[in-house]
């Protein structure tokens, strides 16, 4: 996980557009309702609360349950429903050491067929001309940035310039054919930037960025002492114990498209940089370091009588206890956006993104591939992220693999709630 530094300048104010035809793009975040009702769960509740064994079993038991309720959607569209990860960080970026081979290691153990890169960009690389890209082992790889609260996909390269307000960087990014999404976008909510291709619907690190108990328990030894049993019987769920419902951000993407429409994205913020490991080292001091081999905190063990415990006659450079959070199959699998795409290759994810043709998944769930949402007259007339008549008649269609309830949102105002597999709203005005 990370964050990157924002523009100082002025942000420029985008001007409300009227649109006159029906643009949509659906978050589907169904999958985390159905858990919660399914364990009995307080959506209140922070990370820490869902960290107990009881509870772990409890959530892990609904899971499987649910996936064995998972039925295929018989409704087909013309596009390829394909699983994509964007905002992920490899050993190009300060803050990860993960090689291409690990993360495509995790690709397909999720089954990810596209992976967007956002290095951290640094003097000694182009994080256009340098990153990873092309298909390899049948997974699409694009390179990108994230850049100034952005993330970034230039056609060309960028290094060396300097933006004085995200629309001017934007709209560089747009005139090399790129693509750019508003991300982390809880530290920049007033942004207004015209033609930008969208924003984050939720990301990663913001959700665990709420959790202030949980950050206080990572320093203490002792916390990682009682996760361990915990993250090797219940991985992933531990690991989405940081899910919240993102109701900020998905108020602050309805407020953009109702200037114009943004494609809502997840922002994995992928790094495999979460975990500890502790070291003995010299005379009575541990070293607790993260996952990548930054130290974190320098203790004695005396104050710790269970590590002293475990350490025995460990050595100097001997480590005593390692927990890993996020690899990559976790975090893949935690969340994802999924494209409706004509072809595997970079000009098809690019026709997608800029059409809207994508919703996000909480795959950890159960898989969400297949999912449809269209509108319908007497027959289907546009899927996700088409614009559209508005015409007498005319219904919007939610398809689902599980039970889920669907809501329907316009300008801010829930206007319709069903639950079921396949549900059909009514609209009679534009929006």
């Amino acid at each position: 996980m990370g964050t990157e530094g924002t523009f100082n300048e002025r942000e420029h104010q985008g001007h409300r557009e009227t649109i006159t035809r029906t643009a949509f793009n659906h978050a589907l975040i169904w999958g985390s309702l159905c858990l919660l009702i399914a364990v009995g769960g307080n959506a209140s509740a922070d990370a820490i609360s869902r960290l107990t064994a009881v509870k772990l079993q409890k959530t892990h038991e609904a899971v499987e349950a649910l996936k064995k309720s998972r039925q295929d959607v018989s409704i087909k569209t013309p596009f390829e429903d394909t699983k994509a990860i964007l905002h992920c960080h490899s050993k190009w970026s300060h803050d990860s050491r993960s090689t291409i081979e690990e993360i495509l290691a995790g690709a397909h153990a999720t089954g990810v067929k596209v992976i967007m890169f956002t290095e951290h960009p640094a003097d000694h690389y182009d994080f256009v001309i340098d990153g990873h890209q092309g298909l390899r082992d049948g997974v699409l790889l694009i390179p990108g940035a994230e850049l100034n609260g952005m993330l970034a996909y230039p056609r060309s390269s960028v290094k060396g310039m300097s933006f004085s307000t995200p629309q001017e960087q934007s709209d560089m990014i747009k005139r090399t054919g790129g693509l750019a999404f508003y991300c982390h976008l809880e530290e920049r909510m007033d942004w207004q930037v015209v033609g930008i291709t969208g924003t984050e619907m939720y990301n990663v690190h913001a959700d665990a960025k709420e959790e202030s108990r949980l950050f206080l328990g990572l320093v203490n030894p002792l916390f990682w002492l009682q996760l361990r049993p915990l993250v090797e019987k219940y991985p992933q769920e531990v690991f989405a114990s940081l899910q919240d419902y993102p109701k900020e951000y998905l108020r602050r993407y309805d407020e953009l498209c109702q200037l114009f429409p943004h494609t809502g994205v997840a922002g994995n913020d992928s790094h495999h940089n979460i975990g500890i490991r502790i070291v003995r080292g010299e005379k009575d001091l541990i070293i607790l370091e993260d996952i990548i081999g930054q130290k974190v905190a320098e203790l004695s063990i005396g104050k710790f009588p269970l590590l002293a415990a475990i350490a025995g006659k460990a050595k100097t450079g001997d480590v005593i206890l390692a927990v890993d959070m996020d690899p990559y199959d976790r975090a893949f699998r935690h969340v994802g956006t999924h494209l409706l795409l004509d072809e595997l290759s970079r000009e098809g994810v690019w026709k997608a993104l800029e059409a809207g043709r994508a919703y996000v998944g909480f795959d950890w769930i159960t898989d969400t591939t297949g999912y449809v949402f269209q509108a319908e007259t007497d027959q289907p007339v546009g899927v996700v992220g088409s614009k559209i008549k508005l015409a007498q008649e005319m219904s919007l269609r939610s398809f689902a693999p599980l039970e889920a309830k669907h809501r329907l949102i316009r300008n801010g105002t829930m206007v319709a709630e069903q639950t079921g597999r396949d549900v059909r709203f009514q609209v009679d005005q534009p929006g």
